[in-house]
């Protein structure tokens, strides 16, 4: 069987881009894990639009400065745009942001953001009600608990992938491939991802020469609450866009000194401040009526109030974690993968230019969602000829003995040494290492993990220019 579109991923980028293919199409969605485990479903903060034909210049011109003016202005130019019809369509077809008594959209603030222009549901629900909202309306097949391991390319098709479940690779056949599998934050020891994002479909890509680029691009979130069993948890950026505060151990407001715009600041900036300010950190919200806490965020208060903090009279202690990854397979405004005719990447797998060396806050579902729907749009129009191909899986088993102990390893190496800061130095000891463990008996899920992780370190190596998120402290900068 040779289906007409197959989409690698159930997040938002893969669900929005299945409702629209007609329903006469035969589609199927895999997903690695349960849906709901992707990034998506986690996102709090919101998904950032322009408010007017005004703000539509405004909104461009903050994403171009959070992302150092290292964007490709093409591309942010259409995610602003095409995002203000996209989301009225949304609103129309159903889905209810949250609202002011007289029934008019909440917009709220988040970092380098020059206005309110961040629409959110169920308060810091945003992601887990947008993802709910369109697995309802999906109506093609979703496999779930089912891996991707290969890529069938041939020449400039993509034919379809090969995937392993329940003890068994097979080859599944389609038309049309995109990839919409998220970014590599489970390469981290320290990350606000799902369990089932580690980089795979980007390994795959590398083995295969598909081009990647900016994977040095790495942006790490700066107030996550890290707990004693090493859980990680994020606090969203919407509290510091309604005003809390980030403080140190002595109460001081130290962003300041680092940035004028304060707790505003982008969030490579304040990443780095509190890394530099090298004191114990804090999210203070003891200025904030506690029934309206509880209220506009709700998610974040049940975490709290179950870790035993006392809202709103609790400092927060907060730390940096891995959050996103910038850069991926190289698109163009279509999400069309460059030099072949059927192959897309959206979401955060992709790399449309649109974050440049930092994202803007929330304009990540803003991306999945216009780069999704003008990529099925671009490709119903291309009306391609395909001729079926057949391939034979010859792949080493998916898990060796010793993978999960090995893994653990980089993920520290990919914390210490591929993190907010970086060098030279250690960055080759590291990819030293990399290529150590590439050598032994490890299995397929590893090696294209590490096929990610190698060419990480090695993206992050041959740029020598600190910008945004790429920091570099050793003597070698340009």
């Amino acid at each position: 069987m040779v289906y007409d579109y197959l989409i690698v991923g159930a997040g938002i980028a893969g669900l929005y881009a299945s409702l629209q293919i007609p329903k006469e199409k035969n589609v199927l969605i895999i997903s690695k894990d349960f849906p709901w485990e992707s990034n998506s479903f986690f996102a709090q903060g919101g998904i950032s639009v322009a408010k007017d034909d005004k703000d539509i210049k405004l909104h461009i011109e903050d994403t171009l400065k959070a992302g150092v003016y290292s964007c490709n202005r093409e591309a942010v130019s259409v995610m602003v745009s095409d995002g203000v019809k996209i989301v009225e369509n949304l609103i129309n077809i159903g889905l209810e942001f949250d609202k002011d008594k007289s029934g008019k959209l909440l917009y709220t603030k988040e970092g380098a953001h020059s206005t309110d222009r961040v629409l959110h549901l169920g308060g810091d629900a945003t992601g887990r009600y947008i993802h709910s909202f369109l697995l309802q309306k999906t109506v093609h097949q979703i496999l779930e608990n089912i891996s991707v391991v290969d890529i069938l390319v041939k020449d400039d098709v993509a034919h379809g992938v090969t995937t392993f479940q329940n003890g068994e690779y097979k080859n599944i056949y389609t038309k049309n491939l995109i990839l919409a599998s998220g970014g590599v934050g489970n390469l981290y020891r320290y990350s606000t991802n799902s369990r089932a994002i580690s980089g795979d479909i980007q390994g795959v890509a590398i083995e295969k020469g598909i081009k990647v680029e900016d994977m040095e691009m790495l942006q790490f979130h700066p107030t996550v609450v890290v707990t004693k069993d090493n859980e990680t948890h994020l606090i969203s950026e919407a509290l510091r866009g309604e005003g809390a505060y980030i403080v140190d151990e002595d109460g001081k407001r130290f962003l300041f000194d680092y940035d004028s715009r304060g707790e505003l600041a982008s969030r490579d900036i304040v990443s780095q401040a509190i890394l530099k300010h090298n004191k114990n950190t804090y999210l203070s919200i003891s200025h904030f009526d506690r029934n309206w806490f509880l209220n506009r965020f709700p998610t974040i208060s049940k975490f709290l109030e179950g870790r035993g903090f006392q809202l709103t009279k609790d400092l927060i202690p907060i730390s940096p974690a891995f959050h996103y990854s910038i850069g991926g397979i190289k698109t163009d405004v279509n999400g069309k993968v460059d030099g072949y005719k059927n192959l897309y990447a959206v979401g955060e797998v992709a790399s449309t230019g649109v974050h440049g060396a930092n994202r803007l806050a929330s304009n990540s579902l803003l991306e999945a969602i216009v780069f999704s729907h003008r990529a099925v749009q671009f490709s119903l129009s291309q009306n391609l000829i395909y001729n079926f191909k057949e391939f034979p899986i010859d792949l080493k088993s998916p898990l060796k003995d010793g993978d999960e102990v090995l893994k653990e390893e980089v993920q520290d190496l990919m914390w210490r040494y591929i993190s907010i800061e970086r060098n030279g130095s250690d960055m080759e000891n590291v990819l030293n290492r990399v290529d150590q463990i590439l050598e032994l008996d490890i299995g397929r899920y590893l090696q294209l993990q590490l096929f990610t992780v190698k060419k990480i370190i090695e993206s992050a190596i041959q740029n020598k220019e600190s910008k945004g998120v790429h920091f570099r402290v050793d003597n070698n900068i340009i």
